[in-house]
């Protein structure tokens, strides 16, 4: 069994081997892994961009919602409990799904993108699997390609696999993807997605996009 054989084995050692089984299709639990199979394409940036986008997936603080008032506490609250609901159909212990959501609220609020958005994108992307891997290599929640650990981070794609790096880099790399395509949803998707121009992805998304709309968006 899975579980046995991972208890002989060490951290780093662990996410290689969940790695080799979801590039296979199957998880720690054994249930198959869905996600697409396209990623992003490796472009060149500058040294700006690259310093740019390296400082943003840098020091990863807590992620504690920033919450300054009563009025946004409370639509924190009405939000947390809603997405919770909502995200039982692929996360079924509620602490997971509790430090999923307070992880994703502060890396999407970081990086000024829509919560229902990020949500959209993870459904289609992942189906909210953690050590989700497309043929293309993508990895995690947000599907983030290896290339980008290397291009911006310390260069240790395994770190994909940790839910606060991963959806740190998918939004740092969304909103540069989005801000290149001066704010353009269609198109920034598709750059993410690595199918820029076509609307199959972009629609797919933002059709799951609308089951998770909010108030609090």
């Amino acid at each position: 069994m899975l579980s046995v054989q991972l208890i002989t084995l060490g951290r780093r050692q662990i996410l290689q081997h969940l790695a080799l089984h979801a590039i296979a299709g199957v998880g720690a639990s054994g249930v198959v892994l869905h996600a697409r199979a396209a990623g992003q394409i490796e472009e060149h940036l500058s040294q700006s961009v690259r310093t740019a986008l390296s400082a943003a997936v840098a020091a990863a603080a807590p992620p504690e919602p920033v919450l300054s008032n009563d009025e946004q506490r409370q639509r924190y609250a009405q939000w947390l409990s809603f997405s919770s609901e909502k995200l039982k159909r692929w996360l079924q212990q509620p602490l997971e799904r509790q430090e999923f959501l307070q992880t994703l609220w502060y890396e999407a609020r970081r990086a000024g993108l829509s919560l229902s958005l990020v949500l959209g994108l993870i459904q289609t992307e992942s189906a909210f699997r953690k050590y989700a891997i497309s043929s293309a290599g993508a990895r995690g929640y947000m599907q983030v390609m290896p290339f980008w650990a290397r291009l911006i981070g310390d260069g240790d794609d395994s770190r994909l696999f940790h839910m606060q790096t991963n959806l740190r880099f998918g939004c740092v790399i969304l909103r540069h993807y989005l801000d290149r395509e001066q704010g353009d949803i269609f198109m920034g998707l598709g750059r993410y997605n690595g199918s820029r121009g076509q609307l199959a992805y972009p629609q797919t998304v933002i059709a799951a996009q609308r089951g998770w709309l909010n108030s609090a968006d």
